[in-house]
């Protein structure tokens, strides 16, 4: 009876032990998941060599975004900036009336709600020659849309001004290189976290039934 016993209680442990080794497998799927996108690629952010076209539109255009991910803009810090602005200020290119501005030449944006998100240099004259971009991010890992809901006052920015309205809370992380980034825009997103989930709750519910059932001889 006590050796019966003995051998259900390993069995639960080895099932509790399997079930959250699988937790810790489907938690770093899901982190992974996060790309950063490096806006630009070789050229970085700076003037378009056709200034009649939009070449950041374009690229932003055919790219997936998800909450999560960040954007990492490369520029000269000593001859450019970059702005966060309000949609009327992207199209006016108004470089005095801001949200946040970036004058450290290696700006990383992670994009933490769904909704646009509107660039423009720091530079008048080259926001004009289309040095300006235009994000939308789609949705949350979870594959749940959300409305932008009004946001909190955003975070202090690199230079202080007076803020427009957002269309959409931001966290602001300028930091230094990363040691990991991307200089070619990545695939598409996939269904990862769907399929990480599916195989997770399956070994999960398998190993509960085999516990059961050598609980039940």
């Amino acid at each position: 009876m006590g050796q019966t016993l003995d051998r259900k209680v390993n069995v639960v442990s080895h099932v509790v032990a399997v079930g959250l080794l699988c937790l810790m497998i489907f938690a770093s799927q899901r982190a992974a998941e996060a790309f950063q996108f490096t806006v630009g690629g070789q050229s970085g952010w700076t003037v378009p060599s056709d200034s009649s076209s939009n070449p950041f539109n374009q690229w932003a255009e055919r790219m997936r975004f998800l909450v999560g991910d960040s954007l990492v803009f490369v520029y000269q810090a000593n001859q450019d900036s970059l702005l966060y602005v309000s949609k009327e200020a992207y199209d006016s290119c108004n470089t005095e009336s801001y949200i946040s501005k970036f004058v450290d030449g290696h700006t990383v944006f992670k994009l933490n709600q769904s909704g646009p998100f509107h660039f423009i240099s720091g530079v008048k004259d080259k926001c004009l020659k289309n040095e300006k971009m235009v994000v939308v991010v789609l949705a949350d890992r979870s594959n749940k849309t959300s409305s932008p809901a009004t946001p909190p006052p955003p975070p202090p920015s690199e230079e202080g001004s007076p803020s427009p309205p957002a269309s959409g809370s931001v966290e602001i992380n300028p930091s230094p290189a990363p040691t990991s980034e991307t200089s070619h825009p990545p695939p598409p997103h996939s269904s990862g976290p769907r399929s990480a989930l599916i195989g997770f709750t399956g070994v999960v519910a398998t190993a509960f039934a085999a516990t059961f059932a050598l609980m039940a001889l």
